[in-house]
């Protein structure tokens, strides 16, 4: 089993990405608001050019959601996949990030998972 962890900025995208995964067989996810170190930093640096900066760019920019999906090892390709679909490659900039981690002893899981 692979715990994937997605950061997604655009968080227009949440919907749609979340409808994927359940058109592909995945099943649950846990959704978390969350807050990237640079948008974090800019409430920090009042007055600072940069943070004014963003400010200015993107006033009405949401914070990024982090999104975790416990899978079994044969759906990460088709996750990821869907994913980009969706969101765009990740190659592009803008787009988040998406890695897995290796989960090895797992409890409370449904059983129909």
């Amino acid at each position: 089993m692979k715990l994937l962890i997605f950061v997604l900025d655009k968080v227009e995208n949440l919907e749609p990405v979340l409808n994927k995964f359940e058109h592909i067989g995945i099943k649950g996810a846990t959704i978390l608001e969350s807050k990237g170190m640079a948008r974090a930093l800019e409430s920090y640096f009042d007055g600072s050019f940069l943070g004014s900066l963003r400010a200015v760019m993107e006033p009405d920019r949401q914070d990024n959601r982090t999104v975790f999906a416990l899978l079994n090892d044969e759906d990460v390709s088709r996750a990821m996949d869907a994913i980009e679909q969706v969101n765009g490659s990740f190659s592009q900039p803008g787009t988040g990030i998406a890695f897995t981690l290796p989960v090895a002893d797992v409890r409370g899981l449904n059983k129909n998972y």
